[in-house]
């Protein structure tokens, strides 16, 4: 997908307008504020602005193998749902549940075995599944990690940011499928040229220092 061709419908022009009239995103650099502006209008939720944790180089090699054609695996069909401009990766049909190990958590051992290292992981529904995944090697080009929930959820994207690999995560027990779809899409739908006027050079997003 080029992201110069996507036509921006009039209702989601007026929905970012009255987004950054509340709240000044220009702080960002490019790429971390598409991913807060597309999360916070995914959930209406300007509270991601700070909850969210990210790396701006990250992004950038991120967005570069997102736009070569790496594959992008996602643990459940809702968030495939939600990334409508690109061909996902789901083997939760196909997961069985064993001894110490959930459905979530094996379809992440099975989309491992199809695609191998360099992809894309958007997780917004499993904490099981971002665990899983953190045991394997796979060398991804990024990870999305938003699941949702009272178990495991803060715990497991506190151990994604643990981990050092290139990742999206934020501190609170929220996200779920539409905002880590939003977090994906944010990067498929941005424009390199892409810059706002204000936005400074920084590499680390302000929310990277350590809040737990």
């Amino acid at each position: 997908m080029n992201p110069a061709t996507r036509v921006v419908h009039p209702i989601e022009h007026e929905s970012f307008r009255r987004l950054r009239a509340r709240l000044d995103t220009s702080r960002f650099p490019p790429l971390t504020r598409a991913v807060v502006e597309r999360v916070i209008h995914s959930a209406a939720d300007l509270e991601y602005a700070d909850d969210l944790v990210m790396d701006e180089g990250a992004l950038r090699n991120a967005h570069a193998a997102l736009h070569a054609g790496a594959p992008v695996v996602v643990d459940v069909e809702m968030v495939a749902a939600g990334i409508t401009r690109r061909e996902t990766v789901c083997q939760l049909k196909d997961a069985v549940a064993g001894p110490g190990l959930t459905r979530s958590a094996h379809a992440v051992r099975l989309a491992y075995e199809q695609v191998g290292p360099g992809a894309l992981w958007v997780i917004g529904c499993a904490p099981t599944a971002l665990e899983e995944l953190l045991t394997l090697d796979a060398v991804p080009a990024l990870v999305i990690g938003l699941p949702v929930g009272f178990v495991g959820a803060a715990e497991s994207k506190a151990a994604l940011r643990e981990s050092g690999l290139p990742a999206v995560s934020n501190v609170s027990e929220k996200g779920g499928s539409a905002v880590a779809a939003a977090a994906l899409n944010a990067l498929l739908y941005h424009h390199p040229t892409e810059q706002h006027p204000s936005a400074h050079n920084s590499t680390e997003h302000p929310t990277e220092k350590e809040k737990s």
